[in-house]
C-alpha cells in the first residue's frame, strides 16, 4: 500500500496518527506496573493458566482406557 502512496501522502498519514497519539494520556511505568502486579494477584484464584483445570471438568481428560481381554 505505501509503494503507491506519494512521499507527502505518508507524511500526511503520520502526521494523523502522530495527532491521535498525543491525545493519549499517560502514566509512568512505575505506577502502571504496580497496578498490573495487583490486578494479577488479586484475580490469580480465577486463573486456570496457574490453578490448572479441574479433572472433572477437563474435555481433554480420557474417559476411559482400552481394555483388550
Amino acid at each position: 500500500m505505501a509503494r503507491d502512496m506519494s512521499d507527502i501522502d505518508i507524511l500526511k498519514m503520520e502526521l494523523q496518527q502522530l495527532q491521535k497519539e498525543v491525545k493519549n494520556e499517560r502514566e509512568p511505568v512505575s505506577k502502571t506496573a504496580k497496578e498490573l502486579v495487583e490486578w494479577v494477584e488479586a484475580n490469580s484464584a480465577e486463573d486456570i493458566l496457574l490453578k490448572g483445570v479441574p479433572e472433572d471438568k477437563n474435555p481433554f481428560k480420557e474417559k476411559g482406557g482400552c481394555i483388550i481381554t
